[in-house]
């Protein structure tokens, strides 16, 4: 039977007995200072043997363009440094292991952390831990299926996501909070789908009263990104204003202006805006002047003395999950499902994590079912969507109606009969 197996993209790291995410700490740098308990280093392998440093604090430089450690000659290309608890890596304190890895002349961090831990980290600094615990949960369900949509496209890749606003933000330790770690076990597991994959789950601060499609805000022209209402645009905080003088407007290269909207989405976000005698793609009109200036593209322009008066509301691209809007739903008693699915239309969400029942190593074999499933966590019946004949079976894999044979550890993406792929993860299978 041909293989319909597309990647093996990351396992369980036995060290830390979980999925993990690779997410880049920082740009690169010149050096990196790991301080923690217990440190040991070893390859950048799931598989590797790690040997005590017999030391709380080391520094990975280039030396001779080669690694070292406190200016020791190491191998490879890359070390894992694996702490006992939590670790610093240049001021940023993380939880999980830390690789350093060569970066053309400079050093590329990466913290490999398991997913539930990152989650932590990101919900702290992406939403106000103060807004309540159901907007917190929806908060945590889209970062979570981002991660996971974004873990399937870097398969091969050092990282999976960086740690700023154009990934998800995340702060590590410094943005974890009772509330937040609340909000993403309550929700461990759950994902949002379309056509058994994780969807895009894009996400910004304010849309201003209406959120816009992925098409028009990214290029992304997806069935469950579409505009949809929102009551953020009544808050006096998604409405702002920005005066652009001749000193604003000589970095655009017209310091006289003019300055003019030149076309409109359907929920009245500018696409064009022409500056003296060039137009300019309203995105990077936006880039230019600095994503904290022009909060969004939601605004009008008027001539105002010796500059230009820009009337805007609204907070980021505008498409998916508004924050402000869901702590307003939350606050009118809506639960997080029921927010997601008013912001992601059409997608169905699963908590969405079987857990399967594992033979012995070497007893895996083709057409034995072995399944089982934890009723708690498996509440959709998602195992009943797997169609028949789909594996490899000289790696041991059988895909069947209902039943799934796997070897492990190993995370793995497979392809349905008809359908989008959808991923298995270590011993749990999410739909």
């Amino acid at each position: 039977m041909r293989a319909l197996w597309v990647a093996i993209f990351l396992s369980a790291v036995p060290g830390l007995g979980a999925e993990t995410m690779r997410i880049a700490v920082g740009p690169e740098a010149a050096t990196a200072v790991i301080e923690g308990q217990g440190l040991s280093a070893g390859e950048d392998s799931d598989e590797a043997v790690f040997a005590s440093l017999g030391k709380q604090r080391v520094t990975v430089s280039l030396l001779d363009n080669h690694l070292s450690v406190d200016r020791a000659p190491q191998e490879g290309e890359s070390i894992r440094i694996r702490p006992l608890g939590p670790v610093s890596v240049n001021g940023v304190r993380v939880r999980g292991d830390v690789v350093v890895a060569k970066a053309h002349s400079r050093l590329q961090v990466v913290n490999v952390i398991p997913l539930e831990d990152y989650l932590v980290g990101v919900l702290g600094g992406e939403m106000p831990p103060s807004f309540p615990l159901e907007a917190l949960k929806a908060q945590a369900v889209a970062a979570r299926t981002y991660a996971l949509s974004r873990k399937l496209e870097q398969y091969g890749q050092p990282f999976h996501l960086g740690s700023s606003v154009l990934s998800q933000v995340y702060r590590g330790l410094s943005a974890e909070e009772g509330r937040t770690r609340q909000a993403v076990q309550a929700t461990r597991g759950e994902v949002l789908t379309w056509m058994l994959q994780p969807i895009e789950a894009y996400f910004h601060a304010s849309c201003g009263g209406r959120t816009e499609s992925g098409a028009d805000a990214l290029g992304r022209d997806l069935p469950y990104l579409q505009p949809v209402d929102c009551p953020c645009g009544q808050l006096s905080t998604s409405h702002w204003t920005l005066t652009l003088g001749a000193k604003e407007l000589s970095a655009l290269g017209a310091p006289k202006g003019p300055l003019e909207v030149q076309g409109r989405t359907r929920t009245g976000r500018a696409v064009r805006v022409t500056v003296g005698a060039k137009t300019l793609d309203a995105v990077t009109f936006r880039e230019k002047l600095g994503y904290s200036q022009l909060k969004s593209l939601t605004f009008d322009v008027e001539k105002h003395r010796d500059g230009w008066v820009v009337q805007g509301r609204g907070f980021g691209h505008g498409a998916g999950l508004c924050q402000w809007g869901a702590r307003m739903y939350a606050e009118k008693g809506w639960d997080y499902r029921k927010i997601l699915l008013h912001y992601y239309p059409g997608t169905p969400q699963y908590r969405g994590v079987c857990h399967v029942a594992l033979p012995e190593a070497g007893h895996v074999r083709p057409g034995e079912v072995i399944l089982g499933t934890d009723s708690h966590t498996c509440t959709h019946g998602a195992l009943g969507a797997f169609a028949t004949g789909i594996g490899n079976t000289d790696a041991g894999f059988v895909m069947g109606t209902g039943k799934l044979l796997l070897k492990v550890p190993s995370t793995l993406r497979f392809r349905l009969d008809g359908a989008a792929p959808g991923y298995v993860m270590g011993k749990d299978i999410i739909l």
